[in-house]
């Protein structure tokens, strides 16, 4: 995996203004988007996606429905369904019947989706470290915990609104 120079955000003189350099619905965006682009590119060589990879991890804890797995991941429905078509056709996971409700589903990781899985991991944890390095030791714990916070409470779930806004996965 080859490393990248990017410029910071304040690699700007501080004549030039810098607008969004507070607004945090822009800077979570762009750095989910910047971070999910370099994980999809370095997970092509399993030939799986971040979305693919999340599917997998949340199915490896234990005896989850279809329906929970893409509650657990924030997946729609239809996206759950054609991930786990892709998963299931590469031998990935399988569907099995619940042992306590014949109407469900669970999702099950196969052997070769745990081998799969412990790749993909490998993978984005050295990624992880890679993105986090540039803090201070002493702030990655806190910056990954606050964010752990804002995301497990505050901004758990999004709001309805009029025009419902679009969530964009990454393809394979």
């Amino acid at each position: 995996m080859a490393t990248r120079a990017v410029a910071p955000l304040s690699a700007a003189p501080a004549a030039d203004p810098q607008p969004l350099c507070d607004n945090l619905c822009w800077l979570l965006s762009r750095a989910s988007y910047t971070l999910t682009t370099e994980l999809t590119a370095a997970l092509e060589v399993l030939g799986i996606s971040p979305r693919a990879h999340a599917v997998l991890a949340a199915a490896a804890t234990g005896e989850h429905s279809q329906t929970q797995l893409a509650r657990m991941v924030g997946l729609d429905k239809t996206t759950m369904v054609v991930t786990l078509d892709e998963l299931e056709a590469a031998g990935l996971a399988e569907r099995r019947p619940s042992p306590s409700d014949r109407r469900a589903r669970v999702i099950a990781v196969t052997a070769a989706g745990a081998a799969k899985l412990r790749e993909a991991e490998k993978i984005g944890d050295r990624i992880r470290e890679d993105v986090l390095s540039v803090l201070p030791a002493r702030d990655r714990k806190v910056f990954l915990g606050a964010l752990s916070q804002l995301v497990g409470s505050r901004l758990a779930e999004p709001v309805q609104c009029a025009q419902p806004v679009r969530r964009r996965a990454p393809r394979a």
